[in-house]
């Protein structure tokens, strides 16, 4: 059996999102680990119904993707993101690792950035609007905790949409990482890096962009030199659901104290201190987090737009 037969068997593509590719119309990627592992039920549902809607309004199709009983699903339905919505963190958190085995299970997963944009490429989706994305952990010197987000940056051409690296993370790190391995890091608007809950960082990104069409030559240019691999287009929160810098990073260090006394390590880590910070902030980074990915679902939709279009 040769390699698309195979494959068949374990991506499924909607049909709404099907046509869309085949006639060229804009396509937006999104994940499903905000559903699953990112906020409780029934908010998860409601926010990832809600992303989709805004893609909608801008023009574009909106291609959830998750794994369903093994197989690579481009194009949830409304009852399929319900189902994840309620089971919540009982769908296994999948990322490439991950990712045979569920497949040859027939098992269900909630796929992160890593395995969103692997999905997407195989679909031919090229745009996809996320929260934030993983990057290398704090003290990740000692403990090597780095995410499997960049090395897929690095080799799967997809153009991510997101509002920076998590603020728990090691931004400065994140980004030389992101640097020796070719992947262009552009700022949607602004030169300096987003933290996620916050617009400032204090560290730079490679290139400002002001336009979508601007965005989309980058990316058309990257593919027709053969480049291997993705671009990251940082996009801040919007002013007024962004949190002071030193507010978030005094819960951040909070929640990180926390996560090593209790000896939480690996795939677990990231969605405890998402958890933790909530409580620390009362909500208010919950909330952030949803407008955050509401305003990279509108960015998305227009890049994929720009992209789509003809060139001049």
């Amino acid at each position: 059996m040769n390699h698309t037969e195979d494959l068949k068997r374990y991506l499924s593509v909607s049909p709404e999102v099907r046509d869309a590719l085949d006639s060229g119309r804009p396509v937006v990627a999104l994940e499903s680990t905000i559903i699953s592992h990112g906020m409780p039920y029934p908010k998860n549902v409601e926010t990832a119904l809600n992303v989709e809607r805004i893609i909608r309004e801008h023009g574009a199709v909106p291609a959830t993707i998750a794994i369903i009983r093994g197989r690579m699903t481009v194009g949830c339905t409304p009852e399929q993101i319900e189902y994840l919505g309620k089971r919540g963190l009982d769908v296994p958190k999948a990322s490439r690792r991950d990712l045979p085995v569920l497949l040859a299970r027939g098992e269900d997963g909630a796929t992160t950035v890593t395995t969103t944009m692997i999905a997407a490429a195989l679909a031919g989706v090229k745009v996809f609007a996320t929260g934030g994305i993983g990057g290398v952990h704090r003290g990740a010197e000692t403990t090597m905790d780095i995410s499997a987000d960049l090395e897929e940056l690095a080799m799967t051409p997809v153009l991510v949409v997101c509002a920076g690296c998590k603020s728990i993370l090691d931004i400065g790190l994140t980004l030389e990482y992101l640097e020796t391995k070719g992947v262009p890091v552009l700022g949607y608007q602004t030169k300096e890096m987003p933290a996620f809950y916050t617009t400032h960082s204090g560290f730079q990104v490679d290139y400002r962009m002001d336009t979508p069409a601007e965005i989309a030559a980058a990316f058309r240019a990257k593919q027709a030199c053969g480049l291997r691999g993705g671009m990251l287009l940082t996009n801040p929160i919007p002013p007024q659901y962004a949190m002071d810098l030193d507010y978030i990073n005094a819960n951040i260090d909070a929640a990180l104290k926390e996560c090593e006394e209790k000896g939480i390590r690996g795939k677990a880590i990231t969605p405890f201190l998402l958890d933790k910070i909530q409580k620390l902030t009362g909500g208010a980074s919950l909330e952030a987090n949803i407008q955050l990915v509401y305003n990279n679902a509108a960015l998305g939709a227009e890049v994929a737009k720009a992209m789509a279009a003809p060139e001049d």
